[in-house]
C-alpha cells in the first residue's frame, strides 16, 4: 500500500543540534528521500528553528517514552507539548504511540502514524491490539515487537499480509531481522533503517547503507523469492551480501536473509517460516548435522558425511546438499605444493583436520574420499572428535595435542581467528613448515594470522575466500538453475569485506 513516501524511512539520533544538521545534509546526499526525526535523543531541547532549514524532504517527529524504548526524560504533558509543536513547525509527518493518540489531535495535513511498541516480546493479545488501532485515526499504523523465536516474525508479518490500511510492522533483535526487510514484501508501505547504525537506536536495526547496497529493497514486492542463511550467530555472514548483489546483478526477482535460529530450534523454524515460503536456505554453524536430518532427500555427500550447508524447497519438502565437500577439495587440489614440475596429489598426504562440527565433517570425509593418508582430527569434544575420525579412518587427537603430528596438510575449522579475534591463531607458528598446505574455512577476515604466518613460512594457503566462494556459487546454481560467475562472486566477496574499498569505488563512479 503506497502512503506517497521513499520505502525507506532513515532515522536520525543525536544528540547535538550540530551533529543532526550534518546527518540531514548527508543522509540526503547519499539517496534518503523519507527521514524520521528521534527527538528524544537531544540532549538540550528541540530548536526546531535550526532544524528546518536542513529540511529537503518529508520528515517524521517521534518522542520516545522509555517505557517504548525512548530517551525522553520529561513529563508525559511536556512530550506532549513537545510533540504539538513538531507538528505546527513543519514536520510532515508525526509518530504517536497509541495510548495518546486519541490525545493529540490531526492538525491539517501532517499525516500521523500510530504506533505499538513491546521491547520485551510478542504479546499473545498482538492481534486485539492491532484490531483496536485500526479504529484510530492513523495514516499509517505500526506495530513492533521483540522477537523471541521465529514464529514471532511470521505472526507480525501476517498481520501486514492482511492489513485494511497501510501498516508497518516488524520484530526487534537479531531473531527479528528478516522481517524487517520481508515487511516489503508483505505489503508494509516503508521500512526503517538508521543513517548511523552505531546510535543504538533499537536492536537489530540496519543500517541504510546495508539496505540499499546488499538488499535492493526499492525492488522487493509480492513475487520476490525468498532465500537466506540458517545460523546462531549469523549477524556477520557476508552471504546475504553475495547473493543478493548476484542476484540483483543477473536480474533475479528475489532476496536473500540472515536467519538466526538458535540451536535446537531449527525444525520448529524452518516450519513458521514455510508460511513465506523461504525456497532455499544456506546453513552454518550450528544447524549443519541438523539440516541433513530433516530433509526428505539428501545428496551423496550429505548422505556421506552426515551434514548440509544447503537447503532447497521443493513440491514434497528440502532436499539436502553439501556444497563445502567438492569447494574445499577444489581449493586443495588447486594450491597443493608443485614437486619436479608436478602439482602434488592429496592422495597419500599426512592430514590435520581442526574442528569437529559441520565443515569439519565435510572436508575430513573429502580428504578421505580423496585418499589423504593418515587423517588426524582435533576437537575440544571428545565424542564429535571420535566419531568423525572413526568416519574417515583416522585419529581423533587431543586438541592440546594438536601440535605432535606432521602433516603435509592443515584444514583450521574452527572459529579461532574470526573477526573479532584477529590476533588469535589455532596453531602456533613455528608448526608451520615450508611445503605444507594451510587453508583456513575462516572467509572473515580473509587474511586470518594463521594465513599471515604460513605464507611467511613458505606455505601454500587456501583462504576462507575461496571455499566460500566455491560453495556459494554451487548453492546459488541449486537456488536458481543458473549457472554461477565465480570470478564475478569473488570480486563481490572481497568488496563486501572490504567497504572502505566499495565506497571508494561507488564515488568515483
Amino acid at each position: 500500500m503506497s502512503v506517497g513516501v521513499d520505502r525507506v524511512c532513515v532515522i536520525i539520533a543525536r544528540t547535538r543540534h550540530k551533529m543532526v544538521q550534518i546527518e540531514l545534509d548527508e543522509a540526503v546526499k547519499r539517496g534518503a528521500r523519507f527521514i524520521e526525526l528521534r527527538l528524544d535523543f537531544f540532549a538540550k531541547a528541540v530548536d526546531f528553528k535550526r532544524l528546518l532549514p536542513h529540511k529537503k524532504c518529508p520528515w517524521v517527529a517521534t518522542l520516545r517514552r522509555h517505557t517504548d524504548g525512548g530517551r525522553f526524560k520529561g513529563s508525559e504533558d511536556e512530550r506532549k507539548v513537545i510533540l504539538r509543536q513538531a507538528i505546527v513547525s513543519g514536520f510532515d509527518w508525526v509518530d504517536l504511540e497509541t495510548d495518546v493518540a486519541d490525545e493529540i489531535k490531526r492538525f491539517r495535513d501532517v499525516k500521523r502514524i500510530v504506533s505499538y511498541h513491546n521491547f520485551n516480546e510478542t504479546p499473545d493479545e498482538l492481534e486485539a491490539i492491532y484490531e483496536e488501532m485500526t479504529r484510530q485515526d492513523a495514516d499509517v499504523l505500526k506495530v513492533v515487537t521483540m522477537a523471541q523465536h521465529p514464529s514471532d516474525c511470521m505472526r507480525v508479518l501476517n498481520i501486514l499480509k492482511e492489513a485494511k490500511k497501510p501498516t508497518v510492522g516488524h520484530c526487534m533483535g537479531e531473531i527479528g531481522v528478516p522481517s524487517r526487510i520481508l515487511s516489503l514484501r508483505f505489503g508494509a508501505p516503508f521500512m526503517y533503517a538508521a543513517f548511523n547504525k552505531e546510535r543504538g537506536i533499537t536492536p537489530g536495526l540496519p543500517s541504510y547503507e546495508e539496505v540499499k547496497r546488499y538488499f535492493h529493497v526499492h525492488d522487493i514486492n509480492a513475487e520476490t523469492k525468498v532465500y537466506g542463511v540458517l545460523g546462531d550467530p549469523v549477524a556477520h555472514s557476508f552471504s546475504p551480501a553475495l547473493h543478493n548483489l548476484m542476484f540483483h546483478q543477473t536480474g533475479i526477482n528475489a532476496i536473500y536473509l540472515p536467519f538466526r535460529v538458535p540451536r535446537g530450534e531449527l525444525s520448529e523454524s524452518l516450519e513458521a517460516f514455510d508460511d513465506v515460503p523461504v525456497n532455499g536456505y544456506s546453513v552454518t554453524i550450528p544447524h549443519k548435522e541438523p539440516a541433513a536430518g530433516l530433509a526428505v532427500t539428501a545428496d551423496e555427500r550429505v548422505r556421506e558425511t552426515g551434514a548440509a550447508n544447503t537447503l532447497v524447497k521443493r513440491g514434497d519438502g528440502f532436499h539436502a546438499y553439501n556444497t563445502d565437500y567438492e569447494a574445499a577439495l577444489e581449493g586443495l587440489r588447486r594450491n597443493m605444493p608443485v614437486e619436479e614440475g608436478r602439482r602434488k596429489e592429496i592422495k597419500g598426504t599426512p592430514a590435520l583436520v581442526l574442528g569437529a562440527g559441520g565443515a569439519a565433517r565435510a572436508i575430513a570425509h573429502a580428504l578421505h574420499r580423496a585418499g589423504a593418508s593418515p587423517i588426524w582430527v582435533a576437537g575440544r569434544t571428545a565424542d564429535k572428535t571420535d566419531r568423525l575420525a572413526n568416519e574417515v579412518h583416522g585419529k581423533a587427537i587431543e586438541w592440546a595435542a594438536r601440535h605432535n603430528f606432521h602433516p603435509g596438510i592443515v584444514v583450521n575449522c574452527t572459529p579461532v581467528g574470526m573477526h573479532p579475534n584477529l590476533d588469535d591463531s589455532p596453531l602456533h607458528a613455528g608448526f608451520l613448515k615450508p611445503g605444507m598446505v594451510v587453508f583456513d574455512t575462516i572467509y572473515n577476515p580473509e587474511q586470518t594470522l594463521l594465513i599471515k604466518e604460513a605464507r611467511a613460512r613458505g606455505c601454500p594457503v587456501v583462504t576462507g575466500v575461496e571455499m566460500f566462494v566455491r560453495q556459494a556459487a554451487m548453492q546459488f546454481e541449486l537456488f536458481t538453475g543458473r549457472d554461477a560467475d565465480v570470478e564475478s562472486m569473488r570480486e563481490i566477496l572481497r568488496r563486501a569485506l572490504s567497504p572502505v574499498t566499495f565506497k571508494e569505488e561507488d564515488e568515483e563512479e
